[in-house]
């Protein structure tokens, strides 16, 4: 999940790919119409904090570079389904919207500075996180492994294996170096991990036989084995599922006019006919939130 803010050093680490795989993406077709669908949520729009409303633009930061969810089509434009909610959600606040290519590190940075009014990348909402953004819950996702067709991996048994992420993702800084560190302390090898600058590297180093799994979010992994021709196919369950969000200023009330819009969405259907037509229905939710980790983690304690 790309629960991340600062990006590391990634150099030795690195895997330099000497074969190609062709990746493109298969063109999803009707997002105009889709986002068209959206209608004014006039509520939600009195909610807007005013130099948004004044603007009549959603400047939208994203990182395409994590298919199907953000990523650059043959065109060059930035497309995918959180994209294409995050425009509806403009459609929904009577707002124009504006992309914006960022490197994933700078995207919170803007935010907090004004540049962006939002963050629509796959963010996954933790309460560290929250302490500085807040952040509206629109879907859940999972980690999920994928392996050859013809592996035997295990993610709950692979000490010794070469495992691809992209750098600076949740399983980059979390997942991977905690079932690595459990490998040590069990007197096993510990886990190879393979650093990307994108999630299709990952895929790649996979399918050229250079890694032995990659680890990804539940909806990336899948597109990429159902697109892949039977090359690749999920190993284990979807686990640690934990919540996207949409990241705004903290307090500036920006989240309140997002959730109320996003649940208008979710209401009339345009939500849902997104999420179904990029094939990743199953992560949607019923209800928005704001700040689901914080809210998580106080009903535990």
């Amino acid at each position: 999940m790309r629960a991340r803010f600062v990006l590391p050093t990634v150099s030795a680490a690195v895997l330099l790919l000497t074969g190609c795989v062709d990746n493109s993406l298969p063109e999803i077709t009707g997002a105009d119409a889709r986002v068209a669908a959206a209608t004014v949520n006039e509520a939600a729009a009195a909610l807007l904090p005013q130099d948004v409303a004044d603007s009549g633009v959603l400047a939208i930061g994203t990182a395409p570079n994590y298919a199907p969810n953000e990523f650059k089509n043959s065109d060059g434009e930035a497309v995918g389904w959180d994209l294409e909610l995050a425009r509806a959600l403009a459609t929904a606040l009577g707002l124009e919207p504006t992309v914006y290519d960022a490197s994933f590190d700078n995207i919170v940075p803007s935010i907090r500075g004004g540049k962006f009014d939002i963050g629509a990348s796959s963010f996954t909402d933790t309460v560290e996180r929250e302490k500085q953004l807040d952040f509206v819950h629109y879907y859940d996702a999972g980690v999920q492994w994928a392996a050859p067709a013809e592996s035997a991996v295990d993610p709950a048994d692979a000490c010794g294996l070469k495992v691809a992420v992209q750098a600076t993702t949740y399983q980059d800084t979390t997942e991977i170096p905690e079932k690595s560190a459990a490998c040590v302390a069990a007197g096993k090898p510990a886990i190879q991990k393979m650093l990307f600058d994108s999630q299709g590297n990952a895929i790649n180093a996979v399918v050229l036989g250079q890694a032995d799994a990659f680890s990804a979010d539940s909806p990336v992994a899948l597109y990429a084995i159902s697109k892949l021709n039977g090359k690749l196919k999920p190993v284990g369950e979807t686990f640690d599922v934990a919540p996207y969000g949409f990241a705004v200023a903290k307090g500036s009330g920006m989240a309140e006019a997002v959730q109320l819009a996003l649940q208008g969405l979710v209401d009339d259907g345009s939500y849902g006919a997104i999420l179904d037509a990029w094939g990743v229905g199953s992560g949607g939710l019923e209800q928005i939130t704001i700040n689901a980790a914080g809210a998580s983690d106080a009903s535990k304690g």
